[in-house]
């Protein structure tokens, strides 16, 4: 596994990470598998990844503790990132967002616990608080780095404004957004803010929500309880629409002796040696599927061909609904 660093900040990580949320929560939850999700957790480890994403409210805390449990005495070269701002209730109700500095304490301090670990590499703020500046959130995050809770600083679906006022603050060494085939709104400015400020990026879903894996041909494929169930771009005429884009991703795989994920994931890999995909996954298959993508090698004509099938703003329907893209800033 080679590494990458992310922007300026001196932070190597793996080329492709291991986004855990899926192990906890929202993917098909009912059919969570603690034991299979730390073995993935440790076959990423033994392939030599090292960097594990997670957040507080991933099945309210389970995850967290989830990642703590597999980690315990691999803790040496793992580089362990979490999140806080997005509140939820014991039951899992969405109550909003939350950035003002009692808070930032306060999550980070249980996420410590939960993840049994006296320093968290990468420490997010999952959304931006409308309500608290951000010089306040990131002022509250960095008092954390002077107390040796946490060692760096990120951002999540931060606005380019936004991310100026907070590298003014705080050095940021990570902007995670989502960021694939699909979603390529980052393009326009995102990416070039945080490539000027020497800030890396980590690309969260970079396979669509599963969907660019091409293993979804109806929505019957989903779980009665998965929440991809509710999202625009998995939903009627928004779902053939995409079908017929990934039916052409699929081709392209097989003509290049890959799988459509592989393609997906090469694809983000090639767009910048500070992009960083943090595909998840709960069952090992899945998991060596994702990481033999740095085996791909995508040439011009690859990257031009793959352009003309899914240029920016090809995917019907909005990431999320309504509510959960109000919450994104802009």
């Amino acid at each position: 596994m080679t590494e990458r660093e992310l922007g300026k900040s001196g932070l190597k990580v793996s080329a492709i990470g291991l986004g855990c949320m899926g192990m906890s929560d929202f993917y098909d939850p009912k059919q969570r598998n603690d034991e299979e999700s730390i073995r993935v957790i440790h076959r990423y480890l033994d392939a030599g990844g090292n960097f594990l994403d997670t957040a507080d409210i991933y099945g309210v805390g389970r995850n967290e503790t989830l990642v703590g449990k597999a980690i315990k005495g691999r803790r040496v070269g793992v580089v362990l990132a979490t999140k806080f701002g997005n509140v939820r209730n014991a039951s899992g109700e969405v109550l909003g967002v939350r950035g003002d500095p009692s808070y930032v304490r306060e999550c980070c301090d249980a996420s410590l616990r939960r993840l049994g670990v006296d320093v968290i590499d990468l420490y997010y703020q999952h959304r931006v608080d409308p309500k608290t500046p951000i010089e306040d959130t990131v002022g509250a995050m960095a008092d954390l780095v002077k107390a040796g809770k946490v060692r760096h600083l990120g951002l999540s679906e931060a606005a380019p404004g936004t991310i100026r006022r907070a590298a003014k603050i705080h050095p940021i060494a990570a902007l995670q957004t989502e960021y694939s085939l699909w979603t390529r709104d980052v393009e326009e400015e995102i990416l070039p803010t945080v490539r000027e400020l020497g800030i890396g990026f980590v690309a969260y879903s970079p396979l669509g929500r599963g969907f660019l894996t091409g293993q979804f041909k109806t929505i019957d494929d989903l779980p009665a309880d998965d929440f991809r169930r509710t999202a625009p771009r998995f939903q009627g005429e928004n779902f053939r629409k995409n079908l017929e884009l990934v039916e052409k991703i699929e081709e392209m795989a097989a003509a290049k002796g890959c799988t459509p994920s592989q393609l997906a994931l090469a694809w983000v890999l090639a767009q910048g040696g500070d992009i960083v995909p943090i595909p998840g996954t709960k069952r090992v298959k899945y998991l060596d599927d994702n990481l033999g993508a740095v085996n791909v090698r995508l040439t011009a004509e690859d990257l031009d061909e793959i352009d003309a099938i899914l240029p920016a703003g090809a995917a019907s329907g909005e990431r999320y609904q309504t509510q959960s893209m109000q919450a994104i800033d802009r």
